[in-house]
């Protein structure tokens, strides 16, 4: 490991130590794959300023781990905006696989922001940005009634079946998962975006399974035929 000796900073450098500091947590976050390595002392051994230097822009190692993980959620928001447009109902579809490979793709982050809970009061960011996204791409989708329903409703349901695989595949590496793990996200997100198109407009008591089964194999049959 290497460090950097660092000159003091001037008055009003206070922002350019903070990203520092940030910039050599990211560093040993990729190098170790755990947030167990940044340690307060560490970082600050790696960004070349004394521990003090740290408590000075984050109160604590919580902070500090939340703040660095939050660096790459900007990069949702972008995989969000590339997929959108179009029909918006194969929209929702390419954005829910693309939320799954982020997290995926970024599996510290994502545990550390998503599936843990927060030290701070109130919803966290990165939750409160993942289900906005979400809105979004639901609403268009109610706007040609494709989905029936309130979009903050019909995008919780969603962003629950995709964050489920994707924590559960972060959780459980050693679970005897698919050798392909994107036709396993494609799994995940048909299920939840048909399963919520169909959903509304079912009636409140459901026929026999036999009469059900009839009905929605005339549905696929129908849908086939349409391509």
């Amino acid at each position: 490991m290497t460090t950097t000796k660092r000159v003091r900073a001037r008055r009003g450098e206070g922002p350019l130590l903070r990203e520092e500091i940030l910039r050599a947590a990211e560093d040993l976050l990729a190098e170790s794959g755990s947030e167990d390595a940044l340690t307060l002392r560490a970082v600050a051994e790696r960004a070349g300023v004394s521990t003090p230097s740290v408590y000075l822009h984050f109160a604590d190692k919580e902070a500090l781990v939340e703040a660095v993980c939050m660096r790459v959620w900007d990069e949702l928001g972008r995989l969000f905006g590339e997929n959108l447009g179009g029909d918006p109902f194969l929209a929702l579809g390419r954005c829910g696989r693309a939320y799954a490979r982020f997290a995926l793709d970024h599996p510290v982050q994502y545990r550390v922001l998503m599936m843990r809970p927060s030290a701070a009061p109130g919803v966290p960011p990165a939750a409160a940005a993942c289900f906005r996204h979400m809105v979004n791409a639901v609403s268009a989708c109610v706007e040609t009634r494709v989905l029936e329903g309130e979009p903050e409703e019909l995008a919780l349901g969603l962003w629950s079946a995709v964050h489920g695989c994707v924590s559960l595949l972060i959780a459980q590496p050693s679970f005897p998962w698919p050798r392909d793990r994107e036709a396993l996200i494609d799994h995940i997100v048909r299920i939840a975006g048909f399963g919520t198109a169909v959903y509304s407009r079912l009636p409140r008591t459901l026929p026999p399974s036999a009469d059900l089964a009839t009905a929605l194999d005339d549905f696929g049959a129908r849908l086939t035929g349409a391509d």
